[in-house]
């Protein structure tokens, strides 16, 4: 699933790509692109201008000359790739934004849950989230009051966007390594001293995946192996059974949690 580093990395390539210029078509391709955004709606942004791409949390906001925006969210697996008005359509294409310059940016998605929707001048469209994982704002003091009282795992409570936007699997299990805490430790019991240990190893791990480009789905899907794409790339994630890099003589184990498969050394994340 695309993270904060992804997103960004996406973010980017679209403002690269489109800021500035002139939609002449928005294209849903699929039945669920088309549900989320309704050809009148699809119609209606055409002479409009993209004015600025941001980003909160995984969400995107495309906002356009004429106040409204364009909300995309990638969910499991979408992205956008750019490409030229008169070439074919990218596989897996679910929309299409066409530029008066001949730019074409497709968003894709195998899976088809990624979703473009349009919303009124003055709307806001973003769900209720907690502070970015790269603000100033997010501290440990801001940190420990969102996790009081909280029964359930460390990792299980930084994946929900109402304590912070932007984590997901790969760098919270990161991210939890660095600053040696056991991901099974319930939220709420979680010490300050910890969790101000925890934020600069979160800011850490996001701040050197965006200057990375963060990963992709190609990246995916290279063969792993002791020199394979996570051995080099990660220091737990996808990494079960090699040697933990704290030289403390652990190994990397795999276990699930709320449905997704946490990475960590149980000697040195106690």
């Amino acid at each position: 699933m695309p993270e904060l580093p992804e997103v960004e990395r996406a973010r980017r390539v679209l403002e690269r790509a489109a800021v500035g210029k002139r939609l002449t078509s928005l294209r849903a391709l699929h039945p669920s692109a088309a549900r989320a955004l309704p050809a009148c709606d699809a119609d209606s942004v055409a002479g409009a201008t993209l004015v600025r791409v941001e980003r909160r949390g995984k969400h995107q906001l495309l906002r356009l000359d004429d106040g409204r925006t364009l909300h995309a969210h990638f969910r499991m697996n979408g992205d956008w790739e750019v490409g030229r008005a008169d070439e074919a359509a990218p596989a897996h294409a679910r929309y299409l934004l066409d530029f008066a310059d001949g730019t074409r940016v497709a968003l894709v998605d195998s899976r088809a849950l990624a979703s473009i929707r349009l919303h009124a001048a003055g709307h806001d469209p973003l769900p209720a989230m907690g502070p970015e994982a790269t603000a100033p704002e997010f501290d440990g003091a801001s940190l420990h009051a969102a996790l009081a009282g909280r029964r359930c795992a460390i990792k299980v409570a930084l994946l929900d966007q109402r304590v912070v936007a932007g984590l997901g699997n790969i760098y919270v299990c990161e991210a939890l390594w660095r600053a040696g805490i056991d991901p099974r430790k319930p939220g709420g019991k979680v010490t300050r001293p910890q969790l101000e240990r925890l934020v600069p190893a979160i800011r850490a791990v996001l701040e050197q995946a965006i200057a990375d480009g963060g990963s992709t789905l190609r990246d995916f899907a290279q063969p792993d192996g002791e020199l394979g794409y996570f051995a080099s790339r990660f220091d737990v994630y996808g990494r079960e059974g090699t040697g933990c890099r704290h030289e403390d003589g652990g190994k990397i184990r795999r276990i699930v949690q709320g449905g997704r498969s946490t990475w960590f050394c149980p000697k040195c994340q106690r």
